[in-house]
């Protein structure tokens, strides 16, 4: 018998309820633990705020990391990144680490849809486990950011975002955006990228997905959207992809007016397409069972 991958919920958005989402995983993460987070770029006031996730990573003594980005702006640099982190006050709470700070590697995707390889951040190789902790918005090329654009887009190193945003064509950052694939293709290649930092830590891997601020923009938009929905509630999960499934099934079934904005962009980029390319390379299910711990 198939076991489903369970995915806890609970309505309650407090940083304590964090830590209990974390633990009802029954999977603790050991050895030198990542927390991947996005630092938001500048002008954002959507992003998750350090101060709302410290208790989070501390309990599990965890180091904030991220990447740069593959576009101007605050964040595309590793000096120009550091100082927007400091002001957006991760470093005052957290020990940071820009992955590929100094370069990247290549993990090879033999069996990938689009992309046969992706490039993450060299320091990547510290960690021994991860924490991804994603907020669950819309995304203006994904259609929709959650756990799945954060294994792909997030832990790509400048040169695998732009790998990624291409389909496979470039990984000059410089040009990238004179090179984009279609949106089925992107989706593909971020499944792929996702598919390749799950393999790369080897299980050792925990998500939870904040459904709060939620805008139609990412966090990765200076001039981001306010939040069209009201906020939702927290989810977690072993399984990424059933992680996102189960917050976009959440979007639907809402009866929240604003889901129509949200739902408009993420179908106008196919943005299920990634849970449908993450399904098919096997590294997460579209069929999961939902708990709710506040009904526990």
């Amino acid at each position: 018998m198939i076991v489903k991958p369970k995915v806890y919920f609970t309505k309650e958005i407090t940083p304590q309820k964090v830590i209990e989402m974390y633990e009802v995983l029954k999977k603790p993460l050991k050895g030198k633990v990542a927390v991947k987070v996005h630092s938001g770029e500048k002008g954002n006031t959507n992003f998750l705020r350090p101060e709302f996730l410290k208790p989070m990573v501390e309990h599990v003594k965890g180091t904030i990391v991220e990447c740069n980005t593959a576009y101007p702006g605050a964040r595309n640099t590793t000096e120009k990144h550091k100082k927007l982190m400091e002001e957006h006050g991760w470093s005052k709470y957290f020990k940071v680490d820009i992955l590929d700070a100094e370069s990247d590697i290549t993990l090879e995707i033999p069996d990938g849809l689009l992309i046969k390889k992706n490039f993450i951040g060299k320091n990547t190789k510290s960690y021994d486990s991860c924490l991804v902790i994603s907020h669950f918005k819309g995304h203006q090329m994904g259609g929709f950011g959650g756990a799945l654009k954060q294994l792909s887009i997030g832990f790509g190193s400048s040169a695998g975002k732009s790998y990624q945003h291409s389909g496979g064509k470039t990984a000059d950052q410089s040009i990238v955006w004179s090179n984009t694939c279609s949106d089925k293709e992107f989706k593909e290649a971020m499944a792929d990228g996702a598919y390749s930092v799950v393999k790369f830590f080897k299980g050792n891997m925990a998500f939870i997905n904040l459904m709060v601020n939620i805008s139609i923009d990412c966090d990765c938009n200076g001039k981001a959207k306010p939040p069209c929905m009201k906020d939702i509630g927290i989810l977690s999960s072993t399984d990424p992809v059933a992680l996102d499934k189960a917050c976009l099934d959440l979007i639907y079934n809402s009866d929240d007016p604003g889901k129509k904005e949200l739902i408009q962009r993420i179908e106008s980029l196919l943005g299920p397409h990634i849970i449908e390319s993450s399904v098919r390379l096997g590294f997460g299910s579209d069929d999961y069972e939902l708990i709710n711990i506040d009904n526990l």
